[in-house]
């Protein structure tokens, strides 16, 4: 389900991203993505999204606990929790973190919804300065 993927409802500026139709979303085989509810505590992750790079530390996995840095929002590591990959909109893949979809959080009482995901990392311990880089 790629942002292109579009159905449209009637005249072309009211395109509908396939990925927001409950029938494609419901049908979605989910391989393009992972669910932080099925990886280690303390794994980290990279993801890149349209706009920044997070790096992920998962604290409990099935509550969606993280610690997160990344972004205008998150310049250091701050609990978070994650609710899921979303479109934006009312349907959210729980725990979920996909490519072509965003990332929806929790943190500081507010939800914030990131920029669309094009690249996912699950990193091996040794990997961990990879995603720091120089600025972290």
């Amino acid at each position: 389900m790629g942002d292109q993927d579009s159905i449209s409802a009637g005249k072309s500026k009211d395109l509908v991203p396939a990925a927001a139709i409950l029938d494609t979303w419901s049908k979605d085989p989910w391989t393009n993505g992972i669910q932080v509810d099925r990886l280690e505590d303390m794994q980290k992750v990279a993801v890149q999204t349209a706009n920044s790079l997070y790096e992920i530390i998962i604290i409990e996995g099935h509550s969606g606990d993280i610690l997160l840095r990344g972004g205008k929002f998150f310049p250091e590591l701050t609990p978070a929790r994650l609710a899921g990959a979303t479109m934006g909109g009312c349907f959210c893949k729980m725990r979920g973190i996909y490519v072509g979809f965003r990332m929806e959080v929790c943190a500081n009482g507010q939800r914030i919804i990131t920029s669309p995901v094009e690249t996912i990392a699950v990193l091996a311990p040794e990997d961990d300065k990879e995603i720091r880089g120089s600025h972290w």
